[in-house]
């Protein structure tokens, strides 16, 4: 039972990190490597706002949010739509733009700097306390989790499919050149998936954050989380990302209730490797398979 219910909330919140990255290179096929970044800077944002301005919780959440949002969109605008085509360029100038955020936040003496060690950051939990579920006592905490994203993968889809705008980010995303003819605009279609990417970055850490301490290893960690989900579940594909997140969710807590928790990072290597050898395209992608490719 403890696998099962600690499993879901893994697996939920693997989800919940690597979903705005999947937007994102669904939409524009741009590696947003400053995804990591934008994470901690939202948690510290957040964590700001209610303890320096002393503004209330939700409040200081929407307003981390909307700046998350606008720095996606700042980063496409003036950065990557020089560089959209160029993968490798994408690839550094968005880890450039992520590293100097978390380098930046490190100055501030976030996780400490040139060995010292630094304040604790952690954002207070939404509701205080636990419940027995299963005969497993579990935080409410990690019930928002949950709660936060199946309404996350709900509400894409929803949005996806039965809006304007989120017909215009599906359509780029399935043909790009026949969606342009039809009027439409690529490079605004991008950025705003930018955009709604970076907030679900944000949303992710909002939720995620109470459960652990805010620093700039946490940036690299979520960026290394949300490849190895895009990459077994198939780059560019929203529910090859929540099939991959399960998979590992559940497949990283066996390993460490069987093994240990040392054995977390060979399990996530090792599926990767796996998958690839397996299906080179990830578990639901629709890139060219070896044989298609040779």
């Amino acid at each position: 039972m403890d696998i099962l219910v600690y499993g879901t909330v893994n697996s939920v919140t693997f989800a919940l990190i690597a979903l705005g990255f999947t937007l994102v290179y669904g939409v524009s096929r741009i590696p947003n490597f400053a995804h990591g970044s934008i994470y901690v800077l939202v948690g510290f944002l957040t964590y700001s706002f209610i303890n320096d301005l002393t503004l209330n919780y939700p409040l200081a959440v929407f307003i981390s949010l909307i700046i998350a949002s606008i720095i996606g969109l700042i980063i496409y605008r003036f950065i990557l739509i020089r560089l959209r085509g160029l993968p490798a360029s994408e690839i550094i100038a968005s880890f450039a733009v992520g590293l100097i955020i978390l380098e930046g936040l490190r100055l501030q003496g976030i996780g400490g700097f040139k060995g010292f060690i630094g304040p604790f950051y952690m954002l207070p939990n939404f509701i205080e306390g636990k419940v027995c579920i299963l005969g497993v006592f579990v935080n409410y905490q990690r019930l928002i989790i949950i709660g936060a994203g199946l309404a996350m993968i709900v509400g894409m889809s929803i949005f996806t499919h039965y809006t304007k705008l989120g017909l215009s980010l599906r359509a780029i995303a399935q043909d790009e050149h026949a969606a342009m003819m039809l009027g439409v605009n690529s490079d605004r279609t991008a950025m705003i998936s930018m955009s709604i990417g970076s907030a679900l970055a944000g949303l992710a850490a909002v939720t995620i954050l109470p459960l652990g301490n805010i620093t700039p290893e946490m940036g690299y960690h979520v960026l290394i989380y949300a490849l190895a989900i895009c990459i077994i579940g198939g780059l560019g594909s929203w529910w090859g990302a929540v099939f991959a997140s399960f998979l590992l969710g559940f497949s990283m807590k066996l390993s460490t209730a069987l093994f240990g928790a040392m054995w977390e990072s060979v399990v996530l290597v090792g599926t990767i490797i796996f998958i690839l050898l397996v299906k080179p395209s990830g578990l639901l992608g629709k890139q060219k398979e070896f044989e298609e490719r040779v």
